[in-house]
């Protein structure tokens, strides 16, 4: 996306929030409309809404994910995840990749008209479509602007096959939307909890709900017949991967109810690199020399570790009685039933 790609809501050009100074210069004039909202919820976060010509976005072919297309209907994510891979995004829009991605959100406020759009074309032959790949689509914006209800509707009403990897909780607003589009196509559900510590969490995830909420969703989708697989992402090298620690948090996902566990040891792109080691610093600055040795080839850490911490994390799923996830699409969620649920087969999905 560009943002000379995009035109401003002709509704909304008038609007006392619109910040043409500061839009001209950073996007050109009349790109965008900008707001701030002095809410406790969205305090220093500002929202440039703009109407995209697509929404459908095709995964580059160098691209180590198993799908080929993503809907995005947010750019930037105040869950500020120190690590978040999709720093590097803001660059491309003249933005900054580490306070400027957690608080300047880009809205596509016609994502829901134009994904049914899309949808409806010729040219459209109904493949599978990812969320919450890039950033959360469940963010604290998606509280205000309510975007996914209307994607998922069009999705349903196209029957077409999609899946939703998540840290927010608010995804159990759009329950029956879910259960709904699960009647239809093929619907995957994952969300994202790569350790229980606490005191971690608040420090390298500060913008998310706590992991043990996450875990209620996963617990509360189970109840109602929807499988949920759990993307153990990421594994932090020196902070979360003790084999005590990697055995709590499987545990808990277990109880939770989880059709599968899939490991992500942590990885450092550009943008992402730059924005966590200066956090390191901060927080663990014993640990940047570890960090510049392990990283030292590029922005994944070195296979034997991935593979030591995938064979631990699989050796403690089956041991608590989940498997861990496959590749493949991800299989239909069978609704549930009016008595007490029974839970589907496990939900086939790997996201990264």
């Amino acid at each position: 996306m560009r943002w000379d790609n995009l035109t401003v809501d002709p509704e909304n050009s008038g609007d006392p929030g619109h910040g043409r100074a500061a839009d001209a210069a950073l996007f050109g004039a009349d790109a965008v409309t900008t707001r701030t909202f002095d809410t406790p919820e969205f305090r220093g976060i500002t929202f440039h809404e703009i109407r995209a010509r697509s929404i459908i976005n095709r995964v580059p072919g160098a691209s180590r994910m198993p799908f080929e297309w993503t809907v995005n209907p947010y750019r930037g994510c105040t869950h500020a995840c120190v690590y978040c891979f999709a720093r590097k995004t803001h660059s491309y829009l003249d933005l900054d990749t580490g306070i400027g991605f957690d608080t300047q959100i880009v809205v596509k406020v016609n994502a829901p008209e134009l994904l049914r759009r899309q949808l409806a074309s010729r040219r459209w032959h109904g493949e599978h479509i990812a969320m919450g790949t890039n950033v959360d689509c469940y963010q604290r914006a998606e509280g205000r602007y309510r975007l996914m209800p209307g994607i998922l509707s069009a999705l349903r009403d196209h029957a077409n096959p999609f899946s939703i990897l998540t840290k927010g909780t608010l995804i159990l607003r759009d329950l029956d939307l879910l259960t709904q589009a699960a009647e239809v196509t093929d619907v995957g559900v994952c969300v994202s909890v790569g350790f229980t510590d606490t005191e971690l969490w608040r420090t390298v995830e500060p913008g998310t709900p706590a992991p043990e909420r996450r875990l209620d969703v996963v617990r509360t989708l189970g109840e109602h017949g929807i499988g949920c697989g759990v993307l153990m992402a990421p594994v932090i090298p020196f902070l979360s991967d003790r084999p005590d620690q990697l055995r709590d948090t499987v545990r808990a996902i277990a109880a939770a109810g989880a059709t599968s566990v899939a490991p992500l040891v942590l990885h450092l792109r550009p943008g992402a690199r730059e924005w966590f080691m200066t956090w390191l610093e901060q927080h663990h600055p014993r640990l940047v020399r570890d960090y510049e040795r392990l990283y030292a080839e590029g922005a994944y850490a070195p296979k034997w570790y991935q593979r030591r911490i995938t064979r631990q994390v699989h050796e403690l799923a089956r041991e608590y009685g989940i498997g861990p996830a496959r590749a493949g699409a991800a299989r239909r969620i069978q609704p549930a039933e009016p008595k007490p649920p029974t839970l589907p087969e496990p939900t086939q999905l790997t996201l990264i």
